[in-house]
């Protein structure tokens, strides 16, 4: 037997600026089921990851929350650990970039870099806000476009025409952040020095460790020829200062590739039969397999290798690439519900429907994921409730009411259980590839084996003649056995169902090697459900519940444009756009929550010579919306309507403040009469 492999797994670093999505979850879902699958195996396979927690956008953000960036990336944290977990992601340890152990390395490897001769520094002009006191990144700059003149484009490309550009092509050029006309200013930078590697890059992007329509997209890169990468950044920033250098700092995605090394250490600390430097250094004997989606190859495929062959450390064994996820065949849509939380999600539907899903499209190549919902709630129910509970549902009453619950001796078709022991080396062999659709067909074919086995034998009449006892007997014990390797095959896929059938058989925690054994002369537990049907209903009211976010959001963000929430007067808009919006007075005749909705309220709305139905996410701050009744508000009453599940909502009212309980109606002054505009 071949000694344990030793295997460390990371997946790209999730952004602590904002929730979890289902997108996120394609990469996370797929990475734990390999590392559960090696697991099960008997494989030493350590998962760590760590949230991304540095840069520009977590500094804004959390100057307008009014707290501190390490309050913000604390409490995105704990958000996205509990995800996570409620995802059934089992990281060996979840840290963050923000950490001593990343200080450490960052500075251990830029400072390795600089004594080989691979940083190097020179002057850069650069926009920079006045009133902001800081140098712009591109896309915190807006303006009109050189190529075709379309307004509001950000500093390096156009949403409009595609044309690219640098920002200082910009015509009228404003900052995203604050609305000031930007300056140029001149700033020292250190650049990476990737030109050095370009040798060893070509080599290694053909050497096995890429898909092929991976490498064949870097050799674009390396084939017009490398580039030195800018690797600072001036303050005020929130990173990392470069050692020696006041007021100068790492970019983000220098420090955040790093954060894989910073998170093992960190479990290295707490487990010592780990060691960090067996891992890492130079000529490691152990594994590693970084997992990410396509947008982010040039980082861990190109700049990442080369800063560890520079700095003395071992290269990935392979870096495994996926596509982005859609659903119903579009791009994620908020408007549409379609733009799903993880938790929206979780408050709907249980983990392992969407874990069974995304395995079963998941293949080897970077090949786009659709999430058809449609096709999600048919397959989920067909296949593991139609097809693999169906087995134990099916013959555990039998056992039970036949002989006690106990599982005869003997093979009731050693053609079928040949058949299953055949095909787990092939089943294996998908899941170490990561094909993980193709372990799932060749799983769900020997259930409809098992299932056909059983319908053609019938238990359940047998059980109604004289003298057919042991029949029934023999043929649910197989039915048993075939569930059990079932089971073990899907493990890596779905550990709460597994673990259910565990109890179930009254057996330990299965390993892929049990699938070459039987239970026999065996007792069972009482059987109980393993997993309900998906209802459709649910499927809808988490689409629902997703347009609920959108809401909620609008309601307490600020007006304004830019990716970030931002200060009111930090975009500017004509005064004919402005001049646009109907804002008119309106009394709220009625106000009531909306039932199966949790965060909205619906209001019907007076605004002099008509009534208007208003749905509002704000029923966190008012539990009680009856007190709304009688009260004056302010609507936008040109708003397009808008098709709910719960109806059309003809307007929005006006509210601020923080949410949750904090959001607040804006109401005119005293003496203001419904219908009346507001000018």
């Amino acid at each position: 037997m071949s000694e344990p492999r030793q295997i460390l797994v990371t997946s790209a670093l999730p952004y602590a600026n904002g929730s979890i999505h289902l997108g996120h979850m394609l990469e996370y879902i797929q990475t734990d089921m390999w590392v559960r699958f090696q697991k099960l195996r008997g494989n030493q396979c350590i998962y760590v990851c760590a949230d991304d927690a540095h840069g520009s956008a977590i500094m804004l953000r959390a100057e307008k929350e009014g707290i501190t960036p390490e309050q913000l990336i604390a409490n995105v944290q704990a958000e996205h650990s509990s995800d996570f977990a409620d995802f059934l992601v089992d990281f060996d340890n979840f840290h963050s970039t923000h950490s001593e152990e990343n200080r450490e390395l960052s500075s251990l490897i830029y400072t390795r870099l600089r004594e080989a001769g691979h940083i190097a520094t020179r002057s850069v002009t650069q926009y920079f806000d006045p009133e902001k006191g800081m140098f712009l990144a591109d896309r915190f700059i807006k303006g009109t476009c050189p190529k075709c003149a379309a307004e509001d484009q950000y500093g390096d490309n156009c949403e409009k025409c595609g044309a690219t550009y640098a920002p200082t092509e910009l015509k009228n050029p404003k900052s995203a952040i604050s609305g000031a006309t930007p300056v140029l200013r001149d700033s020292q930078h250190f650049f990476f020095k990737l030109p050095d590697f370009q040798a060893m890059l070509q080599q290694w992007t053909r050497s096995g460790t890429l898909q092929d329509a991976v490498a064949n997209k870097l050799a674009e890169w390396l084939d017009s020829g490398l580039q030195e990468w800018d690797i600072s950044r001036d303050a005020p920033y929130f990173g990392f200062e470069i050692p020696g250098e006041p007021g100068k700092y790492f970019y983000v995605w220098l420090d955040a590739p790093i954060g894989y090394m910073a998170s093992f250490k960190n479990l290295c600390a707490r487990r010592p039969e780990l060691d960090f430097d067996a891992f890492w250094n130079e000529g490691s004997k152990a594994e590693l397999y970084h997992f990410i989606g396509k947008d982010i190859v040039n980082f861990h495929a190109l700049f990442w290798p080369a800063m560890l062959e520079g700095a003395g450390f071992r290269k990935p064994t392979a870096v495994n690439v996926h596509g982005y996820l859609t659903v119903n065949g579009a791009k994620m849509s908020k408007s549409r519900g379609t733009f799903i939380k993880a938790r929206t999600y979780l408050d709907h539907l249980q983990p392992e429907y969407l874990r069974y899903y995304y395995a079963a499209k998941l293949g080897r190549g970077v090949d786009d994921l659709d999430l058809n919902l449609e096709d999600f709630v048919q397959k989920v129910n067909s296949d593991l409730v139609g097809k693999v509970v169906n087995i134990a549902s099916r013959c555990a009453g039998f056992i039970h009411k036949g002989n006690a619950g106990v599982m005869v001796a003997g093979d009731a078709a050693p053609e079928l259980s040949e058949a299953f022991l055949a095909a787990a080396p092939s089943i294996a062999d998908a899941y170490e590839g990561r094909d993980f659709g193709r372990a799932m067909r060749e799983i769900m074919a020997l259930a409809d084996r098992a299932n056909a086995w059983i319908a053609d034998k019938a238990p359940w009449s047998l059980a109604k003649q004289e003298g057919k006892q042991d029949e029934v007997q023999a043929i649910c014990a197989q039915g048993i056995n075939l569930f059990r390797q079932l089971v073990i095959f899907l493990k890596p896929v779905l550990p709460v169902l597994a673990a259910d059938a565990e109890a179930f058989l009254n057996v330990a925690p299965l390993t892929w090697n049990d699938h070459q054994s039987r239970l026999e002369n065996h007792q069972l537990n009482p059987f109980k459900a393993l997993m309900s049907r998906i209802e459709p209903a649910k499927v809808e009211a988490m689409v629902a519940a997703s347009k609920e976010d959108l809401l909620a959001a609008e309601a307490k963000a600020p007006v304004g444009n830019g990716e970030l929430a931002k200060d009111p007067l930090s975009a500017e808009i004509e005064f004919d756009t402005f001049a646009a919006v109907d804002l008119r007075v309106a009394l709220i005749v009625k106000a009531e929550a909306v039932p199966g909705a949790d965060k909205l309220l619906q209001l019907t709305l007076d605004i002099g010579d008509e009534r208007r139905n208003v749905f509002s996410g704000i029923k966190s701050a008012y539990p009680d919306p009856s007190k709304l009744e009688g009260r004056l508000t302010m609507m936008v009453a040109n708003l397009k309507p808008r098709k709910m599940r719960f109806g059309v909502s003809e307007g929005m009212v006006m509210a601020a403040g923080p949410g949750g309980e904090e959001i607040y109606l804006l109401s005119p002054d005293s003496g203001a009469k419904p219908g009346q505009r507001i000018k």
